[in-house]
């Protein structure tokens, strides 16, 4: 008997060429404010399903679909899944680690150099006037060299910016874990943020922690948008108490917050962390194989818990 797997985004093609010899395929459009009912509706004919980080697997959305053995998260973080309630219901998850780490590392300097150095500043200002004007005092932003930059997550993708940041001559500290921040942020020219989104870290950056940080620090955050206090950190651009933020991630996505794209030190990016055409198909074979082998009768290679 043939399996059904639903595709609840349009994946790279890897995931169609390991999937359709081996099962029938239900591929639906790329959506991400999806509801719990949308996500049910989606998921009735799965035997297993590869899904975005955007898709609410909640307890009442695995429990609603009794023929769902199986769901591959298309991303590293799996915070949109009840894995509890999936173990109890016997669904297995897995998800894609290990393939994003050198492109979110790579973006994440991206952010850094670009807020720094103001680069989409002056890229607007010369689109918009048509002009290049060099003064001896304009747009100037702040050197890498000499900057510490504390990583909050020592991790694959915390590490691997470290090494990024040090090839800048900057001065890299970190903490994992668990670990008091209170130190990193009152050294930190840029604090860059690699965590888990967890009940424990979420709105770890709050009103407290950029209350601590260094006047004219710079923050930037390509991990989950809800580890930042968006309203809070407004406050701290807005008085110019940090002097910029980078951001790839934000606490209502899709929505942004107005406030955040009416400030001129803000880069903001549409979550593209991983956008790279080698680590987006990486991922999709990750996340095909892993459903393949299940429905083989094999282990998949990336099961969480």
């Amino acid at each position: 008997m043939r399996h059904t797997v639903v595709f609840t985004a349009h994946y790279p093609s890897i995931a169609r060429d390991i999937l359709a010899p081996v099962a029938d395929l239900i591929e639906h459009p790329t959506e991400h404010q999806r509801t719990e009912d949308d996500v049910i509706t989606l998921l009735s004919e799965a035997d297993a399903a590869i899904t975005l980080l955007s898709d609410p697997l909640t307890r009442r959305v695995l429990a609603s679909n009794p023929n769902l053995r199986m769901v591959a998260n298309y991303a590293v973080g799996y915070n949109n899944v009840d894995v509890a309630a999936a173990r109890e219901l016997g669904i297995v998850v897995t998800n894609t680690p290990g393939v994003l780490t050198e492109a979110t590392a790579d973006l994440t300097m991206a952010l850094i150099l670009a807020v720094l150095r103001r680069v989409l500043e002056g890229a607007d200002e010369v689109r918009r006037t048509g002009r290049c004007i060099w003064e001896p005092l304009h747009l100037l932003g702040v050197s890498l060299q000499g900057k510490r930059l504390g990583i909050v997550g020592m991790g694959r993708i915390g590490s691997a910016v470290a090494a990024r940041a040090r090839a800048f001559g900057m001065e890299v500290a970190g903490v994992r874990r668990g670990e008091p921040l209170d130190e990193l942020l009152a050294t930190s020219d840029v604090v860059s943020l690699h965590a888990p989104l967890t009940a424990e870290t979420t709105h770890l950056i709050d009103a407290a922690a950029l209350a601590k940080m260094k006047r004219g620090a710079f923050l930037i955050n390509t991990a989950r948008g809800k580890l930042v206090d968006e309203a809070a950190l407004c406050d701290a651009l807005e008085r110019g108490r940090l002097r910029g933020a980078g951001l790839d991630v934000y606490e209502d996505e899709p929505r942004v917050s107005p406030r955040l794209l009416a400030l001129p030190n803000v880069v903001a990016l549409p979550h593209i962390g991983s956008a790279t055409e080698e680590t987006r198909s990486a991922m999709a074979r990750i996340a095909a194989t892993d459903v393949a082998r299940f429905l083989g009768g094999e282990a998949p290679l990336h099961a969480i818990g």
